[in-house]
């Protein structure tokens, strides 16, 4: 199962709480809701590219360095696939290993590259940095700070479900996130709270962030480019000008397989009419999950899981406050007035 769901949610939930506190942010997410979710996925998940080849079909399969023992199309034999530069080829591991860590900030570095980790208690500091370079070298675009600001959500939206940093109350069938447990959130998550209670059009949302272009800013806020602005003055380790040539194609690779691995996501989020009657999710998850969708949601419920996402707005929204506060140029803009919610549900909503 893809984070494609969780980090879309996370982002949405943020964006409420952050309307409802009348942060300057809000209407800019409302102007450029596609950048904001691009920002929550693709702005720290680097590995968003095939795994490996169906031979029977030469087609590209599955979600990088997610191991594929045989190909979902036919069941028969994979090989590797592997990203072309013109330095040679790479495969996802090597790509994730590369850059993983320099996305998330506080977690996933490579053990050579370590020393580089952004401690918890600085990310507010090194935020605000990036916000305030992308109004000073990056063209003040709201575009831009959509996807920076998503980005932000990715990297405290992670660090509390993979309990980085604690401040989230979830334990879910067998933990707070496990591979059992990642298809019953997936899953409330896109029918009970994205369709039922928030009215999210899914599929546009998901076809909408894999379309945006790629940010330059993220070559700088992953310090794959050369050292400069605040960024440059107060992280000046771990800078790596000479990856920015491969960064920028994985981005790309990014973006192309999100677009494939949306629709997959999509058919995996189906119900469909069980024997009985009832709709149910697909006989591989009810194996792999070991629940069929009712049960699921009873769960869900029982484990206080839609409380435990409003924690997760609740966190993200402290952090774009936190950062607000040290960045003048987002403190100079003008609070989000009272339409701005009915703004941000009408721009993620179905038409």
């Amino acid at each position: 199962m893809s984070g494609i769901i969780g980090h879309s949610m996370y982002a949405v939930l943020g964006a409420q709480a952050a309307a409802q506190r009348g942060l300057p942010v809000a209407p800019i997410v409302a102007r450029h809701v596609p950048s904001y979710l691009a920002g929550a996925y693709l702005g720290s998940d680097i590995q968003t590219m095939p795994e490996a080849i169906c031979v029977d079909t030469g087609r590209e399969v599955g979600y990088g360095t997610a191991p594929l023992a045989r190909s979902p199309i036919t069941g028969g034999v994979v090989r590797p696939w592997k990203l072309k530069h013109p330095a040679g080829e790479s495969t996802p591991r090597e790509i994730f290993d590369l850059f993983y860590g320099r996305a998330h900030l506080v977690f996933g570095w490579a053990k050579a590259d370590r020393e580089h980790l952004v401690p918890l208690d600085h990310l507010p500091d090194y935020f605000a940095n990036v916000v305030e370079d992308t109004f000073e070298l990056f063209g003040a675009s709201e575009r831009s700070l959509a996807y920076v600001f998503g980005w932000i959500v990715h990297v405290v939206s992670d660090s509390l479900i993979k309990s980085i940093q604690p401040g989230l109350d979830l334990h879910l069938l067998d933990g707070k996130y496990t591979p059992r447990n990642r298809p019953i959130q997936d899953l409330v998550t896109f029918h009970e709270i994205g369709v039922k209670e928030l009215q999210l059009d899914w599929p546009r949302l998901l076809a909408g962030l894999a379309a945006t272009p790629v940010e330059r800013v993220q070559l700088h806020y992953m310090r794959v480019a050369g050292a400069r602005g605040r960024l440059g003055r107060d992280y000046a380790n771990g800078w790596v000008p000479e990856r920015n040539g491969l960064l920028e194609l994985v981005l790309k690779e990014n973006r192309r397989w999100c677009a494939v691995h949306g629709r997959d996501v999509l058919k995996d989020m189906e119900l469909v009419l069980s024997a009985d009657g009832r709709l149910d999710c697909h006989e591989s998850i009810r194996k792999a999950v070991g629940l069929n969708y009712a049960q699921m949601v009873e769960l869900a419920d029982k484990a206080k899981f839609r409380a435990a996402l409003d924690q997760m707005g609740k966190a993200v929204a402290d952090m774009f406050e936190a950062t607000q506060r040290r960045s003048p140029r987002m403190a100079a803009l003008p609070t989000a007035g009272p339409s701005v919610l009915a703004d941000l549900r009408r721009s993620w909503g179905r038409k």
